[in-house]
């Protein structure tokens, strides 16, 4: 009787975990080697801190006396800086290898300014932590040239669909920030996530710069620029940049990153604002936004967007993007004290998230010249950041004068971007989209 009882159990244990394995991105995980895994596996130690402590940011420097207007200009400063961190991304990339410069810049660009954060008193330290943070574009594009340089086209989208669900395993352990908030006070709380942050951080730096590898095109360009003058390094930039304007996939990218980045940085400095400021939702409830948004974002990578994954790329661009407006339109309708609309928005917005973001990226990944990697990637950021610096400014203003206005501009870039999305072209030898 104990054997019949155990074998239909086991049976059906042994079919759901061979049904696991065999899902598309779990294959996609459990294939990756070398670089891609090093980067994807230690993900989490990151985005699990940055994801805790991130809805806060606002707020925090809210109570510490930084106004919207000063939030604003942060935002702008920070952005400027981008452009030269980015622009010189590519020189110490190729100078120091994809590797080295990973490890040495993560600890600069984030380990650093969350210890910053964490003791920050007023404005000026909010200023350092944010001049020490905008050199994260150096390691953005040296750890992006580490992850893809030696993995397969075919593994890209759930690479970059793994790295954005180590961000939600945060939803784990998302109460105990809003336990924190609600007994201990916010600024309290905030310093004690910055903390471990600033622990769990540097940890993941160290272990991806034990577990990887320097890559072959790497080895290659640091061969090549090894004693070669700065100045010889910015001529070499001139056929770079003819070959980037000639590449039309390659500018439709451009602008698709633009109004997509300035969304997201208009949403992540203004929304806790509204919220608490304008709506009168009370602190605690920004730790739940997150908590419901990676159940909802999990539940869709693992069914839906795989199914979306298998078509064409504009198909899951194109709804992400109505998604993403869908949930600004409900954000500015949302009456005061009211969270079934807050919940309705953030499932929008973690849908469109979740089928935008790692087609974005994957894409952009797809129209660069692989030997020019690095150098793409800093024009690229370049280009990017410049064009959206002034948004946070903009939206700086437009928050003084009405909390809802930066989201009106939001619905706006959103739109534009869906017909932008239309335009997108990329090498008919990648048409085919594979899913993860």
């Amino acid at each position: 009787m104990s054997k019949q009882s155990i074998d239909p159990a086991t049976s059906i244990l042994r079919r759901l975990l061979r049904a696991i394995r065999q899902h598309p991105l779990i294959d996609n995980l459990l294939g990756l080697r070398g670089n891609s895994r090093a980067c994807v596996y230690t993900e989490p130690l990151w985005g699990i801190p940055h994801a805790l402590y991130y809805p806060y940011m606002s707020v925090y420097m809210l109570a510490l006396g930084v106004s919207d207007v000063g939030i604003g200009l942060l935002l702008t400063i920070g952005m400027v800086l981008q452009v030269i961190s980015a622009f010189l991304g590519s020189f110490i990339t190729d100078r120091l290898g994809r590797r080295r410069t990973t490890f040495l810049f993560d600890f600069v660009s984030w380990s650093s300014p969350v210890f910053v954060w964490m003791i920050a008193q007023n404005f000026t330290y909010f200023l350092v932590a944010t001049i020490l943070n905008s050199t994260w574009q150096i390691t953005s594009i040296s750890w992006a040239c580490l992850m893809t340089e030696d993995a397969r086209e075919d593994q890209l989208v759930g690479m970059y669909t793994w790295c954005t669900i180590a961000g939600l395993l945060a939803v784990f352990v998302a109460p105990i920030s809003a336990w924190l908030v609600q007994n201990r006070g916010l600024v309290p709380a905030m310093r004690i996530m910055l903390l471990f942050a600033f622990i769990s951080m540097s940890t993941k730096f160290i272990l991806l710069y034990l577990f990887s590898r320097e890559t072959e095109v790497g080895k290659q360009r640091m061969a090549e620029t090894k004693g070669q003058p700065l100045l010889a390094q910015l001529g070499e930039y001139l056929p770079v940049m003819r070959q980037m304007a000639a590449s039309r996939p390659l500018r439709s990218m451009l602008l698709l990153m633009v109004l997509i980045n300035a969304t997201t940085s208009i949403t992540a400095s203004f929304y806790s604002l509204y919220v608490t400021q304008d709506l009168g939702i009370q602190d605690q409830w920004l730790a739940y936004f997150p908590m419901l948004r990676a159940v909802i974002m999990l539940l869709f990578i693992f069914t839906v967007q795989t199914i979306l994954n298998r078509l064409h790329y504009r198909v899951p661009m194109s709804v992400g993007l109505i998604l993403f407006g869908t949930g600004q339109v409900l954000l500015l309708l949302s009456p005061p004290r009211q969270l079934i609309t807050l919940f309705l928005y953030v499932a929008f917005e973690a849908f469109g998230h979740a089928l935008v973001f790692p087609h974005r990226d994957s894409l952009l990944a797809r129209v660069v010249d692989p030997h020019e990697r690095s150098r793409m990637y800093s024009l690229v950021y370049i280009t990017v950041i410049f064009l959206t610096s002034p948004f946070g400014y903009i939206a700086g203003q437009l928050s003084n004068l009405d909390r809802r206005l930066p989201f009106a501009l939001n619905i706006a870039l959103y739109l534009l971007a869906l017909v932008l999305v239309q335009r997108v072209r990329v090498p008919e030898k990648d048409e085919a989209q594979t899913a993860p």
